[in-house]
């Protein structure tokens, strides 16, 4: 039986779902990504089964984590039908522990929610280091600052954080016809390939401190967040070749590997 993007009555917005209703998109996601029988797959905000049941005949597991418990009965019917190879979590993903999932993912596909896609993203990156693909629906605008360039307004703590682990490719734009409810921004199929490990905690809290107040220089922002950052900050920049004033924008993400090893050699005082 197939599903249709059919949302729970009243759906939150406050849940940040937009169910996709647009079966060819559907199964074009699930051609992009490329799958194989030995596939361990990550989906989150499964909704009523539609990209669902599209998954799991073409994986060996289908891990599904979603929120809403009106879905339960879509969703348990599906499970039902396929006759096992799917597992069904409930709750707020961003408290899942993912590391417990067993079988551990290979990939993850989903049309993400919105308010939640960035982190997400990066806790995946962070806590599911066999997780060596993500083909995800998100919002143009995400799309577009987790592929930015360096020195541009867009270029953020995740633009480094993911592209530190990941090379980053948006394969297509999505107008909002195809969603239910239809949100009010446009949409992207982004893929990422996992190239390495992301970035320790030490490394990650560095750069988000870095980019907290941006229009000081990334030693002025580490200092407002860590008092005796600043001298230290300094030194590892020059060590690098940087103007001590550089701000956070100017580094690409390999730069901010090498400047929180320089910082650590330099010591920040107590």
């Amino acid at each position: 039986m197939s599903r249709g993007a059919r949302p729970p009555e009243r759906s939150p917005r406050r849940l940040g779902q937009n169910f996709l209703a647009d079966p060819n998109l559907m199964d074009a996601i699930v051609r992009e990504a490329a799958l194989t029988p030995e596939d361990v797959v990550l989906e989150v905000g499964g909704g009523a089964g539609a990209l669902t049941e599209r998954l799991a005949p073409a994986v060996r597991w289908l891990h599904v984590v979603e929120i809403d418990e009106r879905l339960r009965d879509d969703l348990g019917d599906l499970v039902e039908e396929a006759g096992g190879g799917i597992d069904l979590v409930w709750g707020d993903v961003m408290k899942v522990d993912l590391s417990s999932l067993a079988p551990v993912p290979t990939k993850m596909v989903a049309n993400l929610p919105y308010s939640i896609a960035t982190p997400l993203l990066v806790k995946t990156i962070a806590e599911l280091p066999s997780v060596e693909s993500w083909l995800v629906m998100v919002q143009r605008e995400i799309a577009d600052r987790l592929r930015a360039d360096p020195g541009t307004r867009e270029y953020g703590s995740p633009s480094v954080l993911v592209q530190l682990a990941c090379e980053v490719t948006m394969l297509r734009t999505v107008d909002p016809a195809v969603f239910v409810p239809r949100p009010r921004v446009g949409s992207a199929l982004l893929r990422l390939r996992r190239k390495r490990a992301g970035a320790d905690d030490d490394l990650a809290a560095v750069v988000r401190l870095g980019f907290a107040h941006r229009r000081k220089s990334l030693a002025r922002s580490l200092e407002l967040a860590r008092a005796g950052s600043l001298a230290p900050a300094r030194a590892a920049l020059e060590s690098m070749g940087k103007p001590p004033d550089a701000r956070a924008e100017t580094l690409s993400p390999e730069e901010w590997e090498v400047f929180g090893r320089a910082l650590a050699e330099h010591g920040e005082e107590s």
